[in-house]
């Protein structure tokens, strides 16, 4: 092997040696992810979620509904009892795994601890439906969910817009949509972990070969089935967008062991340099997607930040 792969291979190893205490023995357990087969992992995921325990959803109604578009978009609506304000969210996966059942159980514990009404939405998939559906789709909901606030009992001036992953990266694409193009008003975004740029240039997309569950191999092949033979704009990937002011206040948590943590940061930056209100979280000791382990304290927190920071934008 090349002595430059060795030397990346010490220093990912060498940068791990600060994992969690608590999350490092479920690394061996955790299957790593195979973006290079969107159908096979999409599988894989589906047996995950099946196999753990069920969302606890007495305190809350779901409904399962159709958001009229072109095509539809199907989401689920969390709406916990004496909810507040509402959040679209966005379901990781690299943009080519994900959907309503498989996000389930986060989507109603966030709706839950948050207080906020969620509306989990059902986004089309990458390769077979690249860059822009999956930020149509999203943007169509965003719309619906503001011209039809009187009916489902949300303020208008309280929506937000929200995702952890590819959707924390569609998330903040549809701000900037919603800015350009004067859409609905959006109070707040929250972004954990975003995927937000296709170049993979930072010092943790270039060192951070073998991280547990999303590695740089996995994000790159994300990005080749999003973005097709396209080129990257800022809708696509927003680390592209050159002006960043004028957007809603953002909260951005990053995990220490993951590529996609300094674009995540230098997004927080870059807002702020812009003048946007920005909360920024870098978990030390975590990795991609470790929030999910639930019996961890450092998780719980996580989960706790996040459903707080909605908590305090919407009812503000």
């Amino acid at each position: 092997m090349p002595t430059g792969w060795r030397m990346t291979e010490a220093i990912t190893v060498a940068r791990m040696d600060g994992m969690d205490p608590e999350l490092e023995p479920f690394i061996p357990l955790i299957p790593r992810a195979d973006l290079a087969d969107p159908v096979a992992e999409r599988e894989r995921l589906a047996q995950v979620v099946a196999s753990l325990p069920g969302a606890d959803t007495k305190e809350m109604e779901v409904e399962d509904r159709v958001v009229p578009a072109d095509p539809d978009v199907p989401v689920r609506i969390y709406r916990p009892h004496a909810a507040h304000g509402a959040i679209v969210w966005l379901h990781g996966g690299g943009f080519v795994t994900g959907d309503l059942d498989t996000e389930h159980a986060w989507a109603s514990r966030l709706a839950g601890a948050s207080g906020a009404v969620l509306i989990s939405v059902g986004y089309r998939l990458a390769p077979e439906h690249p860059f822009p559906a999956a930020l149509d789709d999203a943007y169509a909901v965003l719309i619906w969910l503001a011209e039809h606030a009187e009916e489902l009992d949300v303020d208008p001036g309280r929506i937000a817009v929200g995702g952890t992953s590819a959707g924390g990266g569609i998330a903040a694409a549809v701000a900037l949509r919603a800015r350009d193009e004067r859409g609905p008003a959006i109070r707040f975004q929250l972004l954990n972990q975003p995927e937000l740029d296709d170049r993979m240039e930072t010092v943790s997309a270039r060192l951070f070969t073998d991280t547990p569950r999303m590695d740089r191999d996995n994000i790159a092949a994300s990005w080749r089935h999003y973005l097709g033979a396209g080129p990257a704009s800022p809708y696509a990937a927003p680390a592209h967008a050159v002006d960043l002011s004028d957007l809603p206040p953002a909260y951005i948590a990053t995990a220490e062991f993951d590529p996609l943590r300094d674009e995540g940061i230098g997004y927080a930056q870059r807002l702020l340099e812009a003048g946007v209100s920005v909360e920024l979280h870098q978990w030390p000791g975590t990795f991609h997607g470790s929030q999910a382990i639930i019996s961890a304290e450092v998780s719980q927190r996580q989960a706790a930040e996040l459903a707080a920071a909605v908590r305090r934008a919407l009812s503000a």
